[in-house]
């Protein structure tokens, strides 16, 4: 069960994303950068216990105007060479010291376990309160038997999010249909993800806080197979 240390973070994640947001295809603000705040967000657990896992969803609002994003996260404690593009930044822990925070839809660690959630095979974590199985996130998928992803490529990045390739197995060992997880980043009012229903095969819905403090719940993640 995820462990969340009260301690510090310098830089913490906002000021890391905030620097980082305004560079990816998918961000819709403002050319004064990003004013983000905590809007929503949840944690799986790596079973070899290594990686720190989060979705963390960031506010933005402007004029009028407002977005909310959805970044997943990883953080390691030692520099991974193969993430080198996918790296947001280094950050002090002040329990578990420097940690190498990456853009997780890059991390196949993050990946494996997004598909174990779709399949109810693991639960959500809160967020910020450790040992605590979130039960407003779900996730589902609906493909006869059980799959395990065995690697996992970043395949597009669309104007509001990115589509994962996942090559899976059966439980068995047998091959599977590789999957298609498709993670919306820019949550915009009265904009879906591109992915209609009759498409999707799976999805995690999940809730979070508009600044106003309406708070909303949409599908975060949709799922389909690989053509």
């Amino acid at each position: 069960m995820a462990v969340i240390h009260r301690t510090t973070m310098t830089p913490g994640k906002l000021e890391l994303l905030a620097a980082w947001l305004p560079e990816q295809p998918w961000y819709v603000g403002h050319g004064g950068g990003p004013a983000l705040t905590r809007a929503g967000g949840f944690r799986l657990d790596d079973p070899a216990g290594e990686v720190g896992i989060e979705f963390l969803i960031a506010a933005d609002a402007w004029d009028d105007q407002v977005a909310a994003y959805l970044v997943p996260l990883t953080y390691r404690g030692t520099p991974e060479p193969a993430m080198a593009d996918a790296l947001i930044g280094t950050t002090e822990h002040g329990v578990l010291g420097r940690r190498w925070v990456y853009d997780g839809v890059h991390d196949p660690v993050l990946v494996a376990q997004l598909l174990a959630f779709l399949q109810g095979q693991v639960q959500a974590q809160a967020q910020r309160v450790s040992n605590t199985v979130d039960r407003s996130v779900v996730g589902r998928l609906s493909v006869p038997g059980s799959l395990v992803a065995t690697a996992s490529t970043v395949v597009a990045g669309l104007p509001g999010g990115t589509d994962v390739l996942v090559e899976t197995v059966h439980e068995s060992g047998a091959s599977a249909q590789p999957m298609i997880l498709r993670v919306v980043r820019a949550l915009l009012p009265d904009v879906t993800s591109g992915l209609s229903e009759a498409a999707a095969v799976g999805h995690v819905s999940a809730g979070w806080q508009w600044p106003d403090g309406t708070v909303v719940r949409d599908h975060v993640v949709l799922a389909r197979t690989a053509a």
